[in-house]
Parts: structure tokens; sequence; C-alpha cells
């Protein structure tokens, strides 16, 4: 009879095609957003009602002009596409570094220091996980109005859980060590220890943790955005894409097929990144 143990290194990683391909995704969508200016073919907010819902280049009507076809206000969908990737990335890593800076201090003290400090830790996310974010993310922009500002400043304040939950455990597992307890003996100040001995070592997590959340604020902000509550028009957002189409889905159904299908692979691209990730940097249990 075997026993179990714990082997460091990957289980799959980068030998996974699926983190390849997540990696292509996300790298494609990383330039379309840094270089969103030089790509598009138009302007993105350029109005042409004489050439409203031009079909894309491969739909009877389209033409090479517009190779994802017009909008009903004559807008190039191209062009629409890629300031929209800039706007649904821009928003994704403001919102996880809002969230990771409030989680991964909160986490990191209360592993850290124990006693009191993480039973509060602990109070203030069994708080958070209490609270619906779709519902208050609605009553606050609904309240004080749609804006990008606002929009990441709420969305950071309300995704931060995971972060702490994940940086509490790993630090916990890590403060017991004996680097750390090297540090103390050398007279190393708490905050030289946390920055310089604990951080460095939970990083790792933290990394697998933000694809996730980056994910899932692309997806809040889409929702909130359809529901009219998420970035103002006219800025392109994929989610704001989609609700301006509902109405000409099943006579145009490229302006709604178009942003969705481009939604999907995002953040389908990121999840499998960052499931390649989880595996590089975690441990794997072998017989």
């Amino acid at each position: 009879m075997s026993v179990a143990t714990v082997v460091a290194g990957p289980r799959r990683g980068w030998r996974s095609v699926s983190t390849w391909i997540g990696a292509a995704i996300v790298g494609i969508a990383t330039v379309c957003a840094v270089f969103a200016p030089l790509l598009v073919p138009y302007d993105p907010f350029l109005q042409d009602l004489s050439k409203r819902l031009v079909p894309p280049f491969w739909m009877e009507g389209g033409s090479t002009e517009h190779i994802f076809g017009t909008d009903q206000l004559g807008r190039d969908y191209l062009s629409r596409l890629i300031w929209g990737c800039r706007i649904s990335m821009l928003i994704g890593v403001t919102v996880t570094i809002v969230s990771g800076v409030i989680g991964i201090a909160l986490g990191v003290l209360g592993g850290f220091l124990g006693g009191r400090t993480d039973d509060a830790v602990l109070f203030a996310i069994t708080t958070r996980l209490s609270i619906p974010v779709v519902l208050v993310a609605l009553a606050v922009v609904g309240l004080l109005g749609s804006s990008m500002t606002l929009l990441v400043l709420t969305l950071g304040l309300l995704l931060w859980d995971r972060f702490a939950v994940v940086a509490r455990s790993t630090t916990m597992q890590v403060r017991n060590l004996d680097f750390v307890a090297a540090a103390w003996c050398a007279g190393c100040s708490r905050f030289r220890i946390l920055a310089g001995e604990v951080l460095p070592n939970i990083a790792s997590h933290l990394v697998v943790v933000a694809t996730l959340e980056i994910a899932l604020a692309i997806l809040l902000e889409a929702a909130l955005s359809f529901l009219g509550l998420g970035v103002p028009p006219p800025l392109p957002s994929w989610g704001l894409m989609i609700a301006e189409a509902k109405d000409y889905m099943f006579f145009s159904p490229w302006v709604i097929v178009i942003p969705g299908v481009a939604l999907f692979v995002l953040v389908l691209g990121i999840n499998l990144l960052g499931d390649g990730l989880r595996d590089t940097f975690g441990a794997r249990t072998d017989p």
C-alpha cells in the first residue's frame, strides 16, 4: 500500500494546450486594449445613418469596407469591438487591483497577526459574503448614476473576499516556516517580514485569484451595462453593445452575436489561463 505524498511542481501548467489557448486569447485581448487607438479602422463613435446595419463581409450584402458590418447608427462594428475590448480589460484589471489591495491587506494581517485581528477579518469576510454583489451594484449605480469610475470603485469594494480568504489561509501556512522565524531572529520589523518574506511566497496563489477576478469583473460590468447601469453610452462596452442590439437580433443577428461571442471568448481565455496558472503554481498529490 502506497502513501500519498505532496509533490511540488506543475500538474499540467504550460504543458497543457488549453493554457496556451487561454494565454493566446488574453494576449490578443491585451494587445487590442493597449493599442486600440492604432488598431481601429474607423472612429468607433462616428455615425453614418446611410450605412446603418450593414452586414458583415461574409453575409449577403456585406463588404470588406466594414468587416464586421455596422450597428443601428452606422458605426463600424469592428472598431467598436476593439474599443470595447479596451474598456472591458481596463475595468477588469482596475477592479482587480482595487479589490486585491483591500483583500490582500485584510487577509495577510488576519493570517499573520491572528487573535482578535483575525476574528475581525473573518467577520468582515462573512459580512461581505452575505451581501449580494449584483443587487448592491445595481442600487449604488442606480442612485449615484453610471460612470466608469463609480463602476470600478463599486465592484472593487465588493469583490475582495476571494483575495482575503486565499491571502489569509496561505499566510497562516507561511508564518510558521523557518525563513519567517529566521527573519524574526535577525531583528526584522513586522512590516519587513510581511513585505519581504510573506507576500512574495503567497504571490503565486494570488495571481491565480486575480485571473478569476478579472473574468468576474468583466462579466459583472457587461451585465450592468446591459441593464443600462454600467458604462455610459456612447462608450462601446460589450454589454452595452448587446443591450443596444437586442431590438435588432431577429433581423440583424450579427449585432448581438459578435459582441456576445467576443465576451464569451475573452472570459473563457482568462479562465483557461487561470486554470493553467493554478496547475503551475499549485502542488499535486501523487500516489
